[in-house]
């Protein structure tokens, strides 16, 4: 704990009950001293009256400051409460359940098929360790005659901030007409936020993006133009709708063009591809290059909140120097100070996704096997499905097979002792396949391995629409 400054010491008062709920001490900078004292004690006797010998002892304290103490830990929260493994029986008896679900050592299958009472004991009782002052105030004495107003959502008082709105427009697959203008509010709140050179530049730079391609993603912008997330919220409602469902889902459409009307929009339809991984596969999670975004164990329970850790200064930092020289090569240019890596948004052959979960748009895979199944019905599209767009059938699943095995392939050979002993005679065929058809780029392999992708940098497209309500 104290290697990590951003955690909190626990204290179990139950070391051997794993349903104990601890208390936390909260870490704070002291300037103290620790002090040594030892009591020494030495024995004398006295001659008294009656003649009887009495010990008298002799007491010396020795003191000697070892060191200076620069952290401590202080437990000011209060317990939380504790829920013991007990069964109220119909007398009221309690009977202790801890040898009944406590598995201390190995057991036999009959260990599992006794009936026993059901026993869930929360994760958490108290949001809180620490007492709060809520400040109530009484009710107000009114005069008489006075009537309160009637509530309504102008004068309510919510729990939280009311949304600012971004004017966006959503459109679903079933929808008839598409809009061929923004809303009055969305060109007002732009016109009343573009209020410099720059802003009028990236909105140039993006009605391009939309000239030359009808259909983006917001990842896929963020790669090509740098702009402020919070600016950008406001830019996209300006010149384009927002796609709710169907092949264009998630997707920023420009005002006026319907995708549903233009076999060729079917290179811009969105394809959710997540990495399979498993034991069927031949690897399990944890043995994957791409780490997962969130994970459920880096959580932690409301009441050890972790701290902001202090910034402190390395070795690598003193010798590269703290002067503005040092700092000044670090920051990054204007031009590309909120840009996404191009990674985010296309996959190219070799390389490993950033995330275990992608949306990309079929025109972003560049990868000549996977274009040829996306071109299997060109000049031939008639008809444009909800599930499916302008393209075959099961495109996307025939699409997704393909990727994953190259993916798989990418795994094999940075970490051929996951496949050692689980290649399959089958799986050989098909990897010898692949491997005579596609030619591999090891550096390119070695620095995606590697990839961190930038802060900010959002993958899951779909709680896109949470932004723009």
């Amino acid at each position: 704990i104290y290697a990590d400054p951003a955690k909190r010491l626990e204290l179990y008062f139950r070391p051997k009950d794993p349903y104990c709920h601890p208390v936390c001490a909260n870490r704070f900078p002291a300037s103290t001293v620790l002090l040594k004292v030892k009591r020494r004690t030495k024995k004398k006797k006295q001659q008294q009256l009656d003649t009887e010998e009495q010990t008298q002892p002799e007491v010396h304290f020795e003191m000697e400051i070892l060191g200076t103490v620069a952290t401590v830990y202080k437990f000011q929260g209060m317990s939380d409460f504790q829920y013991l493994a007990m069964h109220s029986g119909p007398d009221g008896k309690q009977t202790s359940m801890y040898d009944k679900v406590l598995m201390l050592k190995p057991e036999k299958e009959e260990f599992f098929h006794r009936e026993l009472p059901l026993y869930i004991p929360p994760p958490i009782f108290s949001r809180l360790d620490t007492p709060i002052d809520y400040f109530y105030r009484p009710d107000i004495q009114h005069r008489s005659g006075y009537n309160n107003p009637q509530v309504s959502g102008e004068n309510l008082i919510g729990l939280s901030r009311a949304r600012r709105p971004h004017n966006a427009i959503f459109v679903n697959f079933d929808d008839e007409e598409i809009p061929s203008k923004p809303l009055d509010a969305a060109v007002q709140t732009w016109k009343k936020m573009c209020t410099n050179p720059v802003d009028k530049k990236v909105e140039e730079e993006l009605r391009k993006l939309f000239e030359v391609r009808p259909v983006w993603s917001r990842n896929a912008v963020k790669a090509n133009i740098s702009v402020h997330p919070d600016k950008l919220k406001l830019l996209l409602p300006y010149l384009a709708y927002y796609m709710l469902t169907g092949p264009w889902r998630s997707l920023w459409v420009r005002f006026g063009y319907d995708p549903r009307k233009h076999p060729e929009a079917k290179i811009y339809q969105v394809l959710d591809f997540r990495i399979r991984c498993g034991m069927k596969y031949g690897y399990a999670p944890n043995d994957m290059p791409v780490k997962a975004k969130r994970s459920t164990y880096n959580y932690s329970l409301p009441i050890t909140v972790k701290k902001q850790a202090s910034h402190t200064v390395s070795v690598h930092d003193l010798k590269q120097g703290l002067g503005t020289s040092a700092t000044a090569g670090t920051k990054k240019p204007a031009c590309s100070r909120y840009k996404l890596k191009e990674s985010i948004y296309i996959f190219r052959e070799g390389a490993l996704p950033p995330y275990r979960q992608m949306f990309y748009q079929l025109c972003d895979l560049n990868v000549e096997s996977l274009q040829k199944i996306i071109r299997r019905n060109d000049g031939a599209e008639s008809e444009c499905t909800e599930r499916d767009g302008w393209c075959l059938p099961k495109t996307s699943d025939d699409l997704r097979d393909t990727m994953s095995l190259m993916i798989k392939q990418i795994i094999r050979s940075t970490r051929p002792a996951l496949f050692s002993n689980t290649t399959s005679s089958e799986d050989s065929k098909e990897q010898l396949a692949y491997e005579t058809g596609e030619d591999e780029d090891d550096e390119e392999e070695e620095e995606e391995e590697d990839f961190k992708p930038s802060d900010g940098s959002e993958n899951e497209m779909e709680t896109e629409i949470l932004d723009y309500v």
